[in-house]
């Protein structure tokens, strides 16, 4: 497939030998070497499940919940990233132990592709868990590393996208740095990868490391439907504070845009945004159709302001917000609309710790730069809230909610799915 290599070219040499060597064995193994009878299957080590009734996490009772918070204390078993690569050695194996083979897609979904674009760094078995839990054989994935990730951690990505058809490494990949245009571009690199795969996707969705879906696939894609070719994301008037992210040229540091602007002088302030262009802000996080998508890959209006957000602080929290309001693009939200936050745009649930009590309960688990990363007791309230994903997720942090999640997600695919016509297919 003309996606797989362009996938090899882009791996920094000299991973690219490793990651051929690992490949040759695992051709090697998979014709010469010994099968696994099921019942050895169990000795197979993945992620580390534990002993913990999810359902009675989700009526919130609170044995378990407490069972849930002594496992959190005292008993996590961190994941070892390792297993991941082993298993991705032998892809038949990898993809019958995680259960991709027993996946069933309705004709709904068959009919529906949805491409992701995923930005990640660190934590491989998370990122399968992603994947996995947003797997349908019909969809496609981009998997934009980090050029600064670890060895290991890129052998991971790299065994995923070779066992699993639909998933790919972006042909461009990024140094990203904080608040800087790279993360903007990987996506920007997933979504002109996508437009040129096979998969005629009818939505795209980006998402990070340390996110996870809270609708199975079927139910996204009813969702998907009802917005009839709209897009999905936040865009708001943006406050003074916003403001000055892209009135000023920033200076690049060693890890990401510096948080104070140069010095004050008229040099130094931007000139206003091309094509009379009004600026709106927003997040990174999108829903967008591939008609938008194909669109902004040739507008010159879009090129021409992308280039312009180029020394801005964080481009990516302004850059969609104000394309998507661009008169005239596929799904416009017009200038006139009122903001869309992030609480109205169903994309992306994120509690932050200055508005819990006010519009959220307490974070149940722990707070990072004022971002919940989610308890188990909080899997009730995000199954129920109406966001279609949320962040941020740490097996370090909670690893039953992620474990219970995962389990819910595969009930109401099952639920979805049994009033629906099914086509059970391999991947």
């Amino acid at each position: 497939m003309l996606m797989r290599l362009r996938r090899k070219l882009c791996v920094p040499y000299p991973l690219s030998l490793l990651i051929g060597l690992l490949l040759l064995i695992s051709i090697i193994h998979n014709i010469n070497g010994p099968s696994r009878s099921p019942a050895l299957l169990h000795d197979i080590k993945t992620v580390h499940r534990y002993n913990i009734n999810c359902s009675s996490i989700y009526d919130l009772d609170p044995v378990e919940v407490g069972k849930s918070l002594i496992i959190r204390r005292k008993h996590i078993v961190e994941d070892n990233d390792e297993t991941l690569i082993n298993l991705t050695l032998n892809c038949s194996l990898f993809r019958k132990v995680r259960g991709y083979n027993d996946i069933c897609v309705s004709d709904e979904e068959k009919n529906f592709p949805i491409a992701y674009s995923l930005v990640v760094h660190k934590h491989p078995w998370m990122v399968e868990r992603l994947i996995r839990a947003t797997y349908s054989p019909s969809n496609i994935y981009c998997i934009h590393y980090d050029l600064k990730s670890s060895a290991q951690f890129k052998a991971a990505m790299e065994g995923l996208a070779h066992c699993l058809p639909n998933v790919f490494i972006a042909s461009k990949l990024e140094d990203v740095k904080y608040a800087g245009f790279t993360r903007l571009k990987a996506d920007l690199n997933c979504l002109s990868d996508l437009l040129q795969s096979e998969v005629k996707w009818k939505y795209v969705i980006n998402l990070c490391g340390q996110d996870f879906p809270l609708k199975p696939n079927i139910e996204l894609v009813s969702e998907l439907k009802k917005l009839n070719g709209a897009n999905m994301l936040e865009t708001s008037q943006p406050s003074d504070i916003k403001k000055d992210r892209y009135a000023f040229h920033y200076q690049l540091g060693d890890v990401g845009f510096e948080y104070q602007k140069m010095p004050l002088r008229t040099e130094e302030r931007k000139t206003p945004p091309p094509h009379n262009i009004e600026m709106f802000s927003g997040n990174a996080y999108f829903v967008l159709s591939r008609d938008f998508v194909v669109f902004m890959n040739s507008s010159v209006v879009v090129r021409d302001f992308l280039a312009w957000t180029e020394d801005t602080y964080s481009p990516d929290e302004h850059f969609w917000a104000t394309i998507v309001r661009l008169p005239g693009v596929p799904g416009e939200v017009p200038r006139s609309h009122p903001d869309i936050t992030d609480l109205t745009s169903k994309t992306r649930l994120v509690k932050w710790s200055y508005l819990e009590e006010s519009l959220y309960p307490p974070c149940t688990g722990q707070h990072v730069r004022s971002v919940c990363i989610y308890g188990a007791a909080e899997l009730r309230w995000l199954l129920g809230y109406g966001h279609w994903f949320a962040n941020k997720f740490d097996t370090k942090v909670d690893p039953v909610l992620i474990q219970c999640l995962e389990e819910k997600l595969e009930e109401k695919q099952k639920l979805f799915q049994s009033v629906a016509s099914l086509t059970c297919s391999r991947s």
